[in-house]
């Protein structure tokens, strides 16, 4: 029985090398981790970085949060993060 286990790792081995072989001079192929569909949704900013995807610096960004509260941000363990998605929404919105 540990053969015929033995013998599936091989052939997946053999497999998964030839693709990766078959696309290795090609930038625009498509990795294994590439296929899967990761999503931005979920993503997160921290309070300390949250200038940097605003584009702007660190002491306009501490102000515009300070005028602006229903800016929306999620509290974790005391720390403050910004969900990335809903920030870019928000920064559309008040950019109207």
């Amino acid at each position: 029985m540990d053969s015929i286990w033995l013998a599936l790792g091989i052939a997946a081995a053999g497999y998964f090398i030839g693709e990766g072989l078959k696309n290795f001079k090609n930038p625009e192929a498509q990795s294994l981790t590439g296929s899967f569909d990761f999503d931005d949704d979920h993503e997160l900013i921290k309070d300390s970085n949250v200038h940097h995807f605003m584009g702007i610096t660190k002491e306009d960004a501490k102000v515009l949060l300070k005028e602006h509260p229903d800016v929306p941000h999620v509290l974790i363990n005391g720390k403050i993060y910004y969900p990335k998605n809903k920030l870019k929404q928000w920064l559309l919105d008040i950019g109207k």
